[in-house]
């Protein structure tokens, strides 16, 4: 039924659109009362686990059949059962509501098994279902204890790691162009509606953001929280670092110190800001932070990045240790200096 549906829909997609959306929506019926019956009402896990189940064989189905037929692929069936599943295991009521977040977080897993760089030709289909607003609106707005926010972060992780080797280009194809701006307006729309999220995230977003993607990077980096008030820059004599705003450390929810690798280059530079030694890591740094593990790329820009920051807030923890105030003159003849200058 697979390879018909897919050679219908080549042939004449008119039709073929009409029947496929008939068959696919009685199949999410059937899926979504078995979902909701099985098992005790009270249990959850047998919910889940056969939905995970239906997951995992549409997932593993979509891939077969995506390297079979590689550009003759055809994403709509897919596209179609998936928006629809989500949809109705999202309606009110008292059973989907007590598994909403296992719910959510079945297909987040799902979609990240599907990510662009598995399946390339289902990428569109992807984009729009990571942007639905039923995946935006409850993991952003919903999830208790933003539970849900790490989930779509990796989805967002994926889309721009997928981008990234085509952004390092200056000339885009039109079919790469097209999910460029897709992934705009979902960033967009995550700059107005969950600033704090691209907030939060925004030091891994920006790892794998290349860096002459200036117009993307400035999406991310322009978010502030909803309850914070900017001071207007055109201010006579406006002077940032004397603002009481700048003493608050920005929430990083990403473990950057494991970006710091490996091990024994972790190791001897917590020992070389402590103590200055040994007295060979200076010379070394150059070395690691060339040694680049991306194609087309002569730096570590993961491993640069995750330096300049760790350093940094290693330098203001010192600073404030001994009753200081961070600035260039407490600063200036330190092991952390030290670092940035052999650095560049």
């Amino acid at each position: 039924r697979r390879d018909d549906r897919s050679f219908s829909l080549a042939q004449n997609p008119t039709l073929a659109r009409a029947k496929c959306y008939h068959t696919m929506d009685a199949y999410v019926k059937l899926i979504v009362v078995l979902v909701k019956h099985s098992g005790d009402p009270s249990t959850t896990v047998t919910k889940i686990n056969l939905l995970n189940k239906v997951l995992s064989t549409v997932a593993h189905v979509l891939v077969q059949d995506h390297d079979v037929r590689k550009t003759e692929f055809q994403q709509l069936p897919y596209h179609r059962l998936l928006t629809m599943l989500l949809q109705e295991l999202n309606v009110p009521d008292p059973i989907f509501d007590a598994i909403n977040f296992l719910v959510l977080q079945s297909f987040s897993n799902t979609f990240h098994n599907l990510r662009p760089a598995r399946a390339p030709g289902f990428a569109y289909a992807w984009l729009e279902l990571v942007a639905h607003r039923i995946m935006i609106g409850k993991l952003l707005g919903a999830s208790p204890q933003q539970k849900g926010w790490s989930l779509f972060q990796q989805l967002l992780l994926d889309l721009f790691r997928f981008l990234a080797p085509f952004l390092r280009n200056a000339e885009l194809a039109k079919s790469t162009q097209l999910l460029y701006k897709g992934t705009l307006r979902v960033l967009l729309v995550l700059l107005h509606d969950f600033p704090e999220f691209l907030c939060d995230y925004h030091f891994s977003f920006c790892d794998v953001i290349p860096p002459n993607c200036i117009q993307m990077r400035n999406l991310i980096l322009s978010a502030f929280p909803r309850n914070m008030r900017l001071p207007d820059p055109f201010t006579p004599n406006l002077k940032v670092d004397m603002l009481p705003e700048i003493t608050h450390a920005p929430r990083i929810l990403t473990i950057f110190s494991q970006s710091i690798q490996p091990a024994n280059f972790k190791k001897d530079l917590d020992s070389y800001i402590k103590t200055r030694a040994p007295v060979t890591f200076l010379s070394q740094l150059r070395k690691h932070l060339q040694t680049s593990i991306e194609p087309g790329t002569r730096y570590n820009v993961s491993l640069m990045n995750a330096l300049v920051l760790y350093v940094g807030t290693q330098a203001i923890a010192y600073i404030r240790s001994r009753s200081g105030t961070p600035s260039l003159s407490t600063i200036t003849h330190s092991s952390h200096m030290d670092i940035f200058q052999f650095g560049r």
